[in-house]
C-alpha cells in the first residue's frame, strides 16, 4: 500500500513513539509511507537547528520521505500564540500538501491539535484519499483541561468542528475504552472505532543491569528513587507532588524524587522547590531519547501523574507503556482507565491525583513493601506490555484497518 502519514508533530522532534518509527515499521513491512508535516520546533517553540521555514521542503529520514510545509512556531503559555501554530501548519498542509504529495491508498492522521482534521479532509476530498484518524488527545476537552482556554463559545466550535472530522474519517482510532464510550456517546457509530492502545518506541526500552556510573552521574545513589520523566505542564499538575514530597520530607531523607524532562511549568517548579528548601527533589532536562531507557531502569518507582479531571480518566498517558515496558514499579495518579491498566497488570499502585497525602502514603507503602514484592510488580508490568502492547502487534492491527478502508 501506499500510506500517506499526516502529522502535527514528527521527528527530530523528541519523544514521538508514534512518529518515525511508525513508518519505518509500515516500510520494513513492504509499504510506500511518505510524511507530510512542519518544520520541527517542539518542545521549546523555537525551530530546530538545521532547519529553517520554507514554503516547502523535502527530505529523508531514515529512509522515509518528509515534506515539511511553513508553520507559525510556539509552544508556550499563550493560547494565542499556541493556536496560531495550530492552524498555520494545518492550513499549509491543506493549502500546499495536496500539490506537494504523491498519491496514496490511505492516510494515517496522528491527531496532536485537532487542527489536523482540515488537512485529512482537504487530502480526501481533492486527493481520494480515506483516512484513519487516531486520536491521542480527546479534543475539546483537552483544551479546558490543560488550561488553553476556557470560553464557551470556543468549545462549542471546536466541538462541532471535531465531529466534522468524525463524519469524514474512514476509521477511528482511540488509546482507551473510555475515549470510545465518549464518542459513542457523542453519535460516532461504534463499528467505526477501533481501540488501539499506544505502545512505546523501542529505544525507551532497556532492560540490562541498572548502570551504576549514571546513577551517581544523576545523583541517584543511596536513595530510594521516585522518578518522573516526560513533560512537565499544567495537565501533569506537579505542585501536588511536590507537596507529597514536602510531606514526606519530614519522615524520611531516603525517598528522592527524580524529574527528568522540560516543560512550560519546569522553571516555576524549581523555584517552588527552592522556597520550600526541599532537599529530596532534583532536576535533570531534557535528556536524548537514547538515555530515557537506562534511567528508567535506575528508579526503584516510576511515577505518572494528571491532574484529577473528567477528560483524564479516560486518558492513558504513553509513558505508562514505557514504564510497563521497562520493568519497574508503578505509582499511578491517574484515575479511570491508566489506572485499570496497571492494577490489571498487577504493575504497581493507585494514588488520587492531585492529593500529595495521597501520593505520600502510597509512596510510603512501596517504601516498605519487600524488594522482591517491588521486583515482582516491576515484572509483572513488562510480561504485561509483551503480551498485550507491544509495537510488533499494534503495527499489525493498523495494516489490517488500512487494508480494509484503501482507496
Amino acid at each position: 500500500m501506499r500510506i500517506l502519514f499526516i502529522a502535527h508533530y514528527f521527528q527530530p522532534e523528541p519523544n514521538l513513539f508514534v512518529g518515525l518509527p511508525f513508518a519505518k515499521a509500515l516500510r520494513d513491512r513492504g509499504h510506500q509511507v511518505q510524511v507530510l508535516t512542519g518544520f520541527p520546533n517542539y518542545p521549546g517553540g523555537v525551530i530546530f537547528e538545521n532547519y529553517k521555514i520554507k514554503f516547502l521542503q523535502r527530505e529523508i529520514l531514515e529512509g522515509i520521505p518528509v515534506i515539511r510545509v511553513p508553520l507559525y512556531p510556539s509552544h508556550d503559555r499563550s493560547s494565542i500564540r499556541r493556536a496560531l501554530s495550530y492552524i498555520s501548519l494545518s492550513l499549509s498542509q491543506a493549502l500546499i500538501g495536496p500539490f506537494a504529495v504523491d498519491k496514496a491508498d490511505v492516510a494515517y492522521v496522528s491527531q496532536g491539535p485537532a487542527t489536523i482534521g482540515l488537512p485529512s479532509i482537504i487530502h480526501k476530498a481533492f486527493r481520494k484519499i480515506p483516512f484513519v484518524y487516531n486520536i491521542q488527545d480527546l479534543w475539546p476537552d483537552t483544551l479546558t483541561s490543560t488550561g488553553m482556554f476556557n470560553s464557551s463559545i470556543g468549545y462549542k466550535f471546536v466541538d462541532w468542528w471535531c465531529r466534522y472530522i468524525y463524519k469524514f474519517a474512514s476509521k477511528i482510532t482511540v488509546i482507551s475504552p473510555g475515549m470510545k464510550r465518549v464518542l459513542v456517546e457523542r453519535g460516532v457509530p461504534q463499528e467505526k472505532i477501533e481501540i488501539i492502545y499506544n505502545w512505546c518506541e523501542d529505544s525507551l526500552i532497556y532492560r540490562g543491569e541498572p548502570d551504576q556510573n549514571l546513577k551517581k552521574q544523576l545523583g541517584m545513589e543511596d536513595k530510594f528513587n521516585i522518578v518522573f520523566a516526560g513533560n512537565m505542564g499544567k495537565a501533569q499538575a506537579m505542585d501536588s507532588v511536590i507537596d507529597a514530597a514536602e510531606i514526606i520530607s519530614k519522615n524520611n531523607n531516603n525517598i528522592q524524587f527524580v524529574f527528568i524532562g522540560s516543560g512550560i511549568e519546569v522553571d516555576r517548579l524549581k523555584e517552588r522547590v527552592g522556597n520550600l528548601k526541599l532537599s529530596n527533589v532534583i532536576f535533570h532536562g531534557r535528556k536524548p531519547v537514547s538515555e530515557i531507557g537506562p534511567i528508567l531502569r535506575l528508579a526503584d518507582i516510576l511515577l505518572v501523574h494528571l491532574r484529577n479531571d473528567p477528560l483524564f480518566r479516560i486518558t492513558i498517558p504513553s509513558k505508562t507503556q514505557a514504564y510497563m515496558a521497562s520493568g519497574r514499579p508503578i505509582l499511578i495518579g491517574v484515575p479511570g482507565d491508566a489506572t485499570d491498566l496497571v492494577i490489571n497488570a498487577n504493575a504497581g499502585l493507585p494514588c488520587e491525583a492531585e492529593n500529595p497525602q495521597s501520593i505520600a502514603d502510597a509512596l510510603n507503602k512501596l517504601y516498605n513493601m519487600k524488594k522482591q514484592d517491588l521486583e515482582q510488580m516491576g515484572i509483572n508490568g513488562m510480561n504485561y506490555y509483551d503480551n498485550n502492547l507491544s509495537f510488533e502487534g499494534v503495527v499489525n492491527k493498523y495494516i489490517k484497518i488500512f487494508e480494509g478502508i484503501r482507496g
